[in-house]
């Protein structure tokens, strides 16, 4: 039994998980050792299975492989922020991006967000951004918390910042948004 680890692109939210554990489920040959967010660790027989019959199916589940240094770095860095911005329950608001993001690499933030934007062709602000109306559109779609409540979660200054941010991004207002917000929303994994 070979034991191996595999970074995936953009594999970004737990759903991703689930389809990973199901496609694998029943295929002869391999064990699921770990799966976390953009990261899976299985013991295969190569009797049975090969490398490239798993990448294959990877592919089949719609994930490739981070193989260059750089890709792996981007990877990292989406899963942190993804993390920051959606799971970790209003600490967005209380941590500033760049030190999490660098705190959790291990690597000075400047180096990081130059190697995103050379890599995916947008800076790292932007990415975060980005997600952060994805999180908002969410919470909007949940109507937990008030556009107020949002706006400080997401650690905008004000609740104009937050609807003159999410106007720019998604093209339309708060309110247009909420009268058909399944026509406006995007899949982490699609941002970049």
């Amino acid at each position: 039994m070979i034991s191996e680890s595999f970074t995936l692109k953009n594999m970004l939210a737990r759903s991703c998980l689930k389809l990973l554990g199901l496609g694998f489920k029943n295929v002869k040959g391999i064990e699921i050792h770990s799966l976390e967010l953009g990261k899976v660790v299985c013991g295969y027989d190569p009797l049975i299975l090969t490398r490239d019959q798993i990448v294959e199916r990877f592919k089949h589940l719609g994930f490739e492989l981070a193989e260059d240094p750089d890709e792996l770095v981007v990877e990292k860095i989406k899963q942190a922020a993804v993390e920051l911005i959606f799971y970790a329950n209003n600490t967005n608001s209380l941590i500033r991006n760049s030190d999490y993001i660098g705190q959790k690499l291990q690597v000075p933030y400047v180096k990081l967000s130059k190697t995103f934007s050379r890599i995916t062709g947008i800076t790292l602000e932007k990415y975060i951004i980005l997600l952060k109306i994805e999180k908002a559109k969410e919470m909007i779609v949940r109507n937990q918390f008030s556009i107020s409540e949002i706006a400080f979660m997401l650690d905008y200054s004000s609740v104009q910042y937050l609807s003159n941010q999410f106007k720019s991004i998604v093209g339309v207002t708060i309110s247009e948004f909420k009268e058909n917000p399944a026509k406006y929303r995007v899949l982490l994994e699609d941002i970049v």
